[in-house]
């Protein structure tokens, strides 16, 4: 496989984005917000966004010629990848502070370079394979590293980053699907997406009664919209990174997040995480990983 500079360039911008965004959830969270909450305002940020950018690039019929199979693709993607996996970061975030949840999250690329090989045929070689487990390898060291929330947490709250990072992966091969078999570009594609996480996450909601979601303190909802805006740059290239290379590649490029919020955490939330030895260490194995998935 080649990597060109522009597939590493739309790849790592996620990453950056997704290392500061937890940041600011954090805030969120301790400001007396919820994960729900959270959910919904930053995926009506980001959908708001992208209707805009339609209409402005295709006119009043901007998802015109695109077939039922498309719709259903990315929307599957987005109730699944977006509304699910959101749902259960914010939930991390909450219960296991931002750099720990970040770093379970991205224990994505094991998944996702798993379902690539198996459901896209993608090839897998010695270096990627390598590069993968020296990353998840840094993952792992950051949650043994008694760091994150300085309240403290229990292992069995890991399972929340690690269900969003399964949720990701699954979000991930299918958007993968969708733009190598459907005429959708990347803006429809992501717009679909999210317009979808958007309508499950409102159900979920609506089913479940939480008018919580509207009486949280006012700071909170600014805090979530700077995630949204955060996240809707990030996932736009992440769509396009994925529309121009191999999931085997983008994803775990995408996956170093960990070492942008361990980092920001470092200097932003010192009165709310631990940022141990440990931590460093973990952070600086994603680096290495990284450098040997980006080395084909």
């Amino acid at each position: 496989m080649v990597l060109s500079l522009d597939v590493l360039a739309l790849a790592l911008v996620p990453a950056l984005l997704w290392g500061a965004s937890p940041i600011v959830s954090k805030r969120g969270m301790a400001g007396g917000g919820s994960s729900l909450q959270a959910s919904l305002v930053v995926v009506l940020v980001d959908t708001s966004l992208y209707w805009t950018a339609l209409f402005v690039l295709y006119g009043s019929s901007p998802l015109s010629g695109l077939d039922a199979t498309t719709f259903g693709v990315f929307a599957f993607a987005g109730l699944v990848g977006t509304a699910l996996g959101r749902l259960a970061t914010f939930t991390g975030v909450d219960r296991v502070g931002a750099s720990v949840n970040s770093a379970g999250v991205s224990t994505r690329p094991l998944f996702a370079t798993a379902l690539a090989a198996v459901w896209l045929g993608e090839t897998v070689t010695l270096t990627t394979a390598a590069g993968v487990l020296v990353l998840v390898g840094g993952l792992v060291a950051l949650a043994l590293a008694k760091g994150g929330d300085v309240s403290g947490w229990e292992p069995s709250e890991l399972l929340f980053p690690l269900a969003a990072a399964c949720a990701f992966a699954v979000g991930n091969v299918v958007r993968k699907f969708g733009l190598d078999t459907t005429p959708a570009t990347t803006l429809q594609a992501v717009t679909i997406n999210e317009t979808a996480a958007l309508v499950g996450l409102v159900g979920y909601a609506l089913a479940k009664d939480r008018r919580d979601v509207l009486s949280a303190p006012k700071r909170t909802y600014g805090l979530f919209a700077i995630s949204g805006t955060l996240t809707a740059v990030a996932l736009l290239s992440l769509f396009e990174a994925l529309d121009r290379g191999q999931v085997a590649v983008v994803d775990p490029l995408a996956g170093t997040a960990p070492l942008f919020t361990t980092l920001f955490a470092a200097v932003f939330l010192k009165d709310l995480e631990r940022v141990t030895r440990g931590v460093v260490a973990g952070a600086l194995l994603i680096v290495v990983g990284a450098a040997v998935i980006t080395a084909l």
